[in-house]
């Protein structure tokens, strides 16, 4: 499925060979649990049998992915089924997010595919009851694509997206973008998706967003200790906030190219809706160019010559009013917003890695984020120069 943000760090490269160790369940130790909650949800005479069960490297945010191919029989034949289980992080694995409500995300699935044309898997089940396998999940069908490379990042090279003319990574850049005007083009978003409106305060979307954001961040600092770069970038957030944000829709939250599958440069299901939210369509726009960004920035690091021209902030721009008829505004301030978050996401990240003892403790918190010269350079003013 999806590659993983939080891998550990090999200096500020995301380093494949220890992306298993950030769990403690196997997946082995899944089958049986996973083969009899399976008999129990299809019908008595289903004989069903897992034949086979593997974690993935390619696991999304937090929330983990296993693999399983299954048989049962069905109207007198055997039949198999290549299946997904999205399962909520164990509390002790030290979480990235303070809660997960799997049945909302495959609701809100569920929900897309209902109500637009943007492509998602198809959700055969979802099990609230944490007893099965220790924490809620669902399963969905498996999808067969190609994603842009995480580890190594693809704007280092040597990777489909990559070593693409330009005119396709532009095809792939515009259904990116196309992806988000379908999902905030979903009527009604406030009443269909209701569940996902944050319980923080404010009035508007966008002010419960920013709340639910330093509820997130206040919960990664009783592990990690205080970020003096992430106080400074909430206070520039607070200064600079829009007065006019603009319309509330659906946010799908994680909007990564690397969060949807691909073949032939076309989307073929979008992954990954642990961050679904409510609130104007720049979010989405936002983390979607910045999320390219933080690649490039570490290519450049590196002394590669990366990506430079795809998704940039003027084009994604132009791309989206074209199928939108909405004219993003403020990006400035939605880019930074994003950033803020990755920085929130590096820090728990870094907890993470050092719980998992991928990482050796650090001198200061800043440290751990992997993106700090670039959200330093923002709040100066001088990263878009």
């Amino acid at each position: 499925m999806t590659q993983n943000l939080d891998a550990p760090a090999v200096g500020d490269v995301p380093s494949a060979e220890s992306v298993a160790h950030r769990s403690s369940r196997e997946p082995e130790e899944l089958r049986g649990s996973l083969q009899a909650w399976l008999a129990r949800t299809l019908p008595a005479d289903a004989a069903p049998e897992i034949v086979d069960i593997a974690g993935t490297s390619a696991n999304g945010q937090s929330s983990e992915t296993i693999l399983f191919d299954a048989e049962w029989a069905d109207d007198g034949r055997r039949t198999h089924h290549e299946l997904v289980a999205r399962i909520a992080p164990a509390p002790g694995d030290v979480p990235v997010f303070p809660g997960y409500d799997l049945p909302l995300q495959a609701e809100t699935i569920r929900t897309v595919a209902a109500h637009s044309t943007v492509p998602v898997p198809h959700v055969h089940w979802v099990e609230p009851d944490a007893s099965v396998l220790g924490t809620p999940f669902f399963v969905m069908g498996r999808v067969d694509g190609e994603v842009p490379p995480d580890v190594l990042p693809y704007t280092f090279g040597d990777n489909w997206l990559h070593d693409a003319t330009t005119d396709r990574q532009d095809e792939l850049a515009r259904a990116a973008v196309g992806v988000l005007a379908d999902l905030h083009g979903i009527d009604d978003p406030e009443r269909r998706f209701a569940g996902l409106r944050p319980t923080t305060a404010g009035d508007r979307a966008i002010d419960q967003r920013i709340a639910q954001a330093r509820e997130w961040y206040e919960f990664c600092v009783a592990d990690s200790g205080r970020s003096p770069l992430i106080d400074r970038a909430f206070a520039w957030v607070d200064a600079h906030l829009p007065t006019d944000p603009g319309p509330t829709t659906l946010s799908w939250g994680d909007a990564r190219i690397g969060n949807v599958m691909w073949r032939d440069f076309q989307p073929v299901a979008v992954l990954d809706w642990e961050m679904a939210t409510l609130g104007p369509p720049e979010l989405d726009l936002g983390w979607l160019l910045y999320s390219h960004r933080i690649f490039q920035d570490i290519a450049e690091m590196l002394e590669l010559p990366g990506m430079p021209d795809f998704l940039r902030p003027d084009d994604a721009a132009s791309i989206y009013e074209s199928l939108s008829g909405y004219t993003p505004r403020d990006l400035e301030f939605f880019l930074t917003f994003a950033a803020l978050q990755w920085g929130v996401v590096f820090l728990r990240v870094g907890t993470r890695q050092i719980h998992f003892g991928e990482m050796a403790p650090v001198a200061e918190v800043d440290e751990l984020l992997r993106n700090r010269d670039g959200l330093e350079a923002m709040l100066a003013g001088t990263y878009w120069t």
